[in-house]
């Protein structure tokens, strides 16, 4: 009989792993902001500034649709709602903040368009700014970009900075508040019983002469 040579292999392991195997939740490199959780600390914190405005507030189920939140100014006699899309940059780019009011589809960047959202809010972290732009200025030209460090008022977006008035209209036709006070000076408890005014005497007179006509 023919004895088995004895196996140069090695022995497997029980949990092989590639030479250059990566954890697969790698923690977050602080030199490199992570995009993703940058995005969901801005939805968070406009959360916080839409219901300290006592706005209702809806987020729509799962990522399929193009906003992120559903506004409801309860508290007016007309009721709007409002499509919110939450942007957010946190750094400087050619002396400017900037991000895009696009979508993603496949390789393009798609602007969005009034079928899509009604407002952007864009909000700058650094500063803790906020810009609630309505889409139809953002289609035409998607790529915004803020100056909030500069003084100059015309750039194109400043007149937006901290809008909320936008999300929040004025009654067209408000209603009147008549609100009255009793004249602390005006003589009334010292009246002795059965005291009429001279004026209300003299009506009285004339509407009964009318009366017996």
């Amino acid at each position: 009989m023919s004895k088995r040579r004895p196996s140069s292999r090695k022995p497997k392991s029980p949990n092989p792993q590639p030479p250059n195997h990566q954890p697969l939740n790698p923690p977050d490199n602080p030199l490199r902001p992570n995009t993703k959780r940058t995005g969901e600390r801005s939805e968070a914190a406009f959360l916080y500034q839409a219901s300290q405005r006592r706005f209702a507030i809806c987020k729509p189920w799962g990522d399929s649709e193009r906003y992120d939140f559903i506004l409801d100014n309860r508290p007016q006699p007309e009721v709007h709602l409002f499509r919110i899309q939450v942007k957010c940059t946190d750094a400087l780019r050619a002396a400017a903040y900037e991000t895009r009011a696009t979508y993603q589809s496949g390789k393009r960047h798609i602007p969005y368009t009034k079928r899509d959202i009604d407002f952007i809010a864009a909000h700058i972290v650094q500063l803790n700014i906020w810009y609630i732009i309505p889409v139809e200025i953002c289609t035409p030209q998607p790529m915004l970009r803020f100056y909030p460090h500069r003084k100059a008022k015309k750039m194109r977006l400043e007149k937006y900075r901290e809008a909320w008035y936008l999300l929040d209209p004025p009654v067209p036709n408000p209603p009147l508040n008549i609100h009255a006070s009793i004249d602390p000076d005006y003589p009334g408890e010292d009246y002795p019983e059965g005291w009429v005014p001279d004026e209300e005497i003299d009506l009285l007179v004339i509407m009964s002469e009318e009366w017996q006509y």
